[in-house]
């Protein structure tokens, strides 16, 4: 579901001037690694790697010298004023690693559409999901039960928010006849020194 294809062109250039030049002509230096094959040193067109980055359990099937890899990014460097990229080391995927990024990139995306139709909080459900995905449920199962979880901690949060606020208006009826008490002794007291 979340598959992009890029194209990476191979860079022999190292060093920040290097990298400078390169994200200059809009692309973004970074690492390929992992698996059997040896590390790759490429770059990566800026502005389509940026809206890839953005989707969930993305898989970058990138291009390198004719070969097609599936790719994760592993880690994304970008500059903290201006928030571009500027470096990605990222790890080759095996088969397998690939089908449980697109089935959890499904379920995510689902998760997102279901919290905005049932009014939930997003990252919540989306995190149920992941933990339930984890121990071994199917995508459906996993939502269905997501869903359950999340209203069923919504109703204890509203019910323990209820609980709180009826303690809490007990405690200011209380502390106001506790005043009112103490004002009616204060004003007998009153009254009967004067007699």
């Amino acid at each position: 579901m979340s598959k992009v294809q890029i194209d990476a062109a191979p860079r022999s250039d190292f060093g920040k001037g290097a990298a400078r030049q390169l994200r200059r002509d809009g692309r973004v230096p970074a690492v390929v690694y992992g698996g059997d094959i040896e590390v790759q040193h490429v770059s990566l067109p800026g502005h389509e790697l940026m809206l890839a980055l953005k989707k969930a359990q993305v898989i970058l099937e990138v291009n390198v010298g004719g070969d097609a890899l599936s790719v994760a990014p592993r880690q994304v460097q970008k500059d903290p004023v201006r928030g571009d990229l500027e470096h990605v080391d990222l790890i080759v995927l095996s088969a397998q690693e690939v089908r449980e990024r697109l089935v959890v990139g499904a379920a995510v995306a689902k998760a997102e559409k279901l919290a905005a139709e049932e009014e939930l909080d997003t990252v919540t459900l989306v995190m149920a999901v992941r933990e339930l995905l984890d121990e071994g449920l199917d995508t459906d199962e996993a939502l269905a039960k997501a869903v359950e979880n999340v209203r069923e901690q919504m109703a204890a949060q509203a019910a323990a928010a209820a609980q709180a606020a009826a303690a809490e208006e007990a405690a200011e009826a209380s502390e106001a006849a506790d005043e009112a008490g103490a004002a009616e002794v204060g004003d007998s007291g009153e009254s009967s020194d004067e007699g």
